[in-house]
């Protein structure tokens, strides 16, 4: 075993905020720095110092059992500008827009944020009558195709903290907020691999969502499309299922490169 002292001198000052940053996205949920330094072997005082320095500035930021930390808001922004820039958009937009004109509706890119779906990217229908959610637009977890599949992307411990502790807005009278009846979809969606929304976000608005999986399969987005329901009624924008699945391992595959 690596001793922390030895740690601390092999790896330059100027590197260790950075692989703490790499290890704690490589694990994917809120971690404390002891989980983190199994990894990177440092003196515990400097793993700490590390991540109350990464915490002030906004790079990170406590889980709610005050012990756990997850991404900040300078970490999230970041992470969007790098799936943003050009080179990486540009491909990713070729795809989005195919699947666009081959189901004839809007299709989406979201990513999940703390508190909500972010969309990330967003080819719009030429239909006149569209629905207007253009890309920043935050929207919830339990209402929405994109947000119940994040939902179900996660372990079963945080999907109860979250309807435990997580105020559920109203938003049509299709919408579900009961736990019970929204732990049961959840794990449907987990078993089956995809998430719709039957106007429960946005009343006559009806979305189907499948997941973008990194390397380690674990959803970094997902990849969606909505349509107003007198022109595609649900189950017939589930018979493009098998096109969007294609479409979202095809994006899988290019954040992989």
């Amino acid at each position: 075993m690596t001793d922390p002292s030895d740690a601390d001198k092999s790896v330059p000052p100027n590197l260790r905020l950075l692989l703490v940053l790499e290890e704690l996205a490589h694990i994917g949920v809120p971690v404390n720095p002891t989980t983190v330094n199994e990894k990177l072997g440092l003196a515990k005082p400097t793993v700490h110092r590390l991540f109350h320095q990464l915490e002030a500035e906004g790079f990170l930021q406590r889980d709610m059992d005050g012990k756990s930390y997850g991404p900040g808001l300078r970490l999230r922004r970041m992470a969007v500008d790098v799936l943003s820039s050009s080179r990486v958009r540009a491909v990713r937009l070729q795809v989005l827009t195919a699947l666009a004109e081959d189901i004839g509706e809007t299709c989406n890119i979201a990513i999940p944020d703390r508190n909500a779906m972010v969309y990330l990217d967003r080819v719009e229908t030429k239909w006149p009558l569209r629905i207007q959610l253009p890309i920043g637009t935050s929207v919830p977890f339990h209402c929405t195709a994109s947000g119940k599949m994040y939902l179900a992307s996660l372990p079963p411990r945080h999907v109860e903290r979250f309807l435990g502790t997580t105020q559920l807005p109203v938003r049509t009278v299709k919408t579900r907020i009961e736990p019970s009846v929204l732990r049961e979809e959840i794990a449907q969606i987990a078993k089956r691999g995809y998430s719709t929304d039957d106007e429960e976000f946005m009343e006559g608005m009806v979305a189907l969502a499948v997941p973008i999986r990194d390397g380690q399969n674990r959803l970094v987005s997902t990849l969606s499309v909505h349509a107003p329901k007198q022109r595609l009624p649900l189950d017939e924008l589930q018979k493009h299922l098998a096109r969007l699945q294609d479409a979202a391992r095809h994006l899988s595959e290019l954040m992989q490169k």
